[in-house]
């Protein structure tokens, strides 16, 4: 007699192979999609940053300031009998342009001796007055030296020292 257990056996065991099989598969697949989530969620960040840089790798390192110091101003204001004394240094993005401003010293001081000679004692009282004049001598400085030149770059004018009597 035939022993009908026998072959059962093996069939058994064949159908247990493939269903590890396909475990393994499946798991493997499943950390493939987890890979490439992580990294498809990786590249949206990243590329989502300006110029698809972090921030803390795309600030660039600012260039010093350049200052150009100007000579004291002593002007009589239209009080008639008083005057202001008055140190100026302007800020300027690069050398060059201090430099193009010192070549044309004289039409600077000029317009800014006009400016500032035009003024009242009163009209130079509180720091909101002073932050006007400083805007005033700003635009002054920034006119073209040429009728046909551009115009100055000045980031800012600074007093250093501001007496009026």
């Amino acid at each position: 007699m035939a022993k009908p257990a026998a072959p059962a056996e093996p069939d058994e065991a064949a159908e247990a192979a493939p269903a590890g099989k396909s475990k393994k598969k499946l798991f493997i697949i499943i950390g493939a999609l987890v890979v490439l989530l992580g990294g498809g969620g990786a590249a949206a960040w990243f590329f989502s940053q300006p110029d698809g840089a972090p921030k803390e790798a795309k600030e660039k390192p600012q260039k010093a300031p350049v200052y150009l110091v100007l000579e004291t101003f002593t002007v009589n204001l239209q009080d008639g009998d008083q005057f202001m004394q008055i140190d100026i240094t302007l800020q300027v993005p690069d050398q060059a342009q201090a430099d193009a401003i010192k070549l044309h010293m004289p039409r600077v001081r000029s317009r800014l001796l006009v400016l500032l000679s035009s003024r009242h004692a009163d009209e130079l009282v509180t720091a909101a007055d002073k932050l006007k004049l400083a805007q005033e001598i700003q635009a002054q400085v920034m006119q073209p030296f040429d009728p046909k030149g551009k115009p100055q770059q000045v980031d800012d004018v600074l007093f250093t020292s501001f007496v009026i009597q």
